[in-house]
């Protein structure tokens, strides 16, 4: 492996660098508009979309300028580049891959523009982590679909304005391979029939909701790839981002905050980061995750090469899952009762931040399918074993 760049990626390091010394202030000495202005710079930049082509507004970026940009960003604290996270990291590339002319016209530059959020309907109740056992029905009338269904944990629904969705347009109760039949849609949340019902997380936040489909009528032009093709569609939308280099750097962050917790927190009289205990935990923190980290180069030198990635991700998706669970609970248990108190609670420490953590774990655990999902594929398509 050649962790060697090349003159002309130093160059760009660079150039991020010293666009980040003109335009990233401190935290503290941020205006009240900062956030705009930072999100026009990077956009002027063509930095928002920067491996996406030229010809959609895109950075035109290669692979290894992407990787260096994410990580001269992180090592500074920035904000991200653009706020619409589901459509820059796989609803966009879906769309530049599968969509019509006029679909990118109109989807693509308010993606960039960071004009609104997806979110995206896959996940369905007493389907579980087998999405292609999907039931949300659309049955063609005319020019149009008529969605009836629902769809369940779906993140940023309640703040959305479009869901990237499948539905099943074939073989309804039929036994014939499960994954023909689905059908990719884009879909205004504002549509009538459409009803979107928060579910509230153990912390108090309402990420997640349940979308309720009843005859909603969606264009035929909103249809993304041909009909009965939508797994294949997901499939290769899902694949732009998986070298996990954005899991790991967010991770190492996260690991930061867990050192200055252990040094600005007291046991029996000292420092918590003085207990040889707490420094083999987060040397085991530590260790894991740049083992994810150099699995993500593995990955990345796959895509460098223009090898498809499959199931060695889901290596890393186990590693962080478990990390995300070990990390949230070791801060509670350092903090003591103060660790279970949030935002607005007496005695607690902070904004909440470590309580909050530890209450999360689903979004990341559960989201993109389960550790038993991840090990099952790590068994029977890495390992060979037989099929559970």
């Amino acid at each position: 492996m050649d962790f060697e760049y090349t003159p002309s990626e130093e160059n760009f390091r660079q150039e991020v660098r010293q666009f980040l010394d003109e335009n990233l202030p401190a935290a503290g000495n941020r205006s009240a508009d900062f956030m705009d202005t930072w999100l026009n710079k990077v956009r002027d930049k063509r930095w928002v979309g920067f491996s996406w082509p030229t010809s959609v507004g895109g950075g035109g970026g290669s692979i290894m300028e992407q990787v260096i940009l994410k990580e001269e960003m992180s090592a500074r604290k920035a904000p991200p580049l653009g706020t619409c996270m589901m459509g820059l990291a796989w609803v966009g590339p879906g769309i530049i891959q599968y969509g019509t002319e006029q679909q990118k016209q109109r989807f693509i530059p308010d993606i960039l523009d960071s004009k609104y959020h997806w979110c995206t309907g896959y996940s369905e109740p007493n389907v579980g982590s087998d999405l292609a056992a999907l039931q949300c029905k659309a049955s063609r009338d005319g020019d149009d679909y008529v969605i009836n269904g629902t769809k369940i944990w779906t993140s940023l629904a309640p703040f959305a304005s479009w869901i990237f969705m499948l539905v099943r347009t074939e073989n309804f109760g039929k036994t014939e391979n499960k994954h023909d039949g689905i059908t990719a849609l884009l879909v205004d949340l504002s549509t009538q029939g459409i009803e979107i019902k928060p579910i509230e997380n153990m912390a108090g936040q309402k990420v997640f909701a349940q979308i309720f489909f009843d005859n909603v009528r969606v264009p035929m032009e909103n249809r993304l790839g041909d009909e009965g093709n939508g797994w294949a569609v997901t499939i290769s939308s899902l694949a732009n981002e998986r070298s996990s280099i954005g899991e790991v750097t967010g991770l190492y962050t996260k690991l930061e905050k867990l050192t200055d917790l252990l040094s600005n927190s007291r046991w029996n009289g000292q420092a918590a980061i003085d207990s040889k205990k707490n420094r083999r935990t987060l040397a085991r923190f530590e260790a894991k995750i740049e083992a994810m980290r150099l699995n993500g180069l593995r990955y990345l030198t796959q895509q460098i090469k223009g090898e498809p990635l499959s199931s060695e991700t889901s290596v890393n998706k186990l590693h962080r899952a478990e990390l995300e669970v070990e990390m949230g609970d070791f801060a509670v248990e350092t903090l003591g009762q103060a660790g279970l108190q949030l935002r607005g609670q007496e005695a607690v420490v902070g904004t909440g931040y470590w309580a909050a953590d530890s209450l999360n774990w689903p979004t990341v655990v559960i989201g993109g399918g389960t550790p038993n999902i991840q090990k099952n594929i790590i068994a029977e398509r890495i390992l060979n074993l037989p099929k559970d």
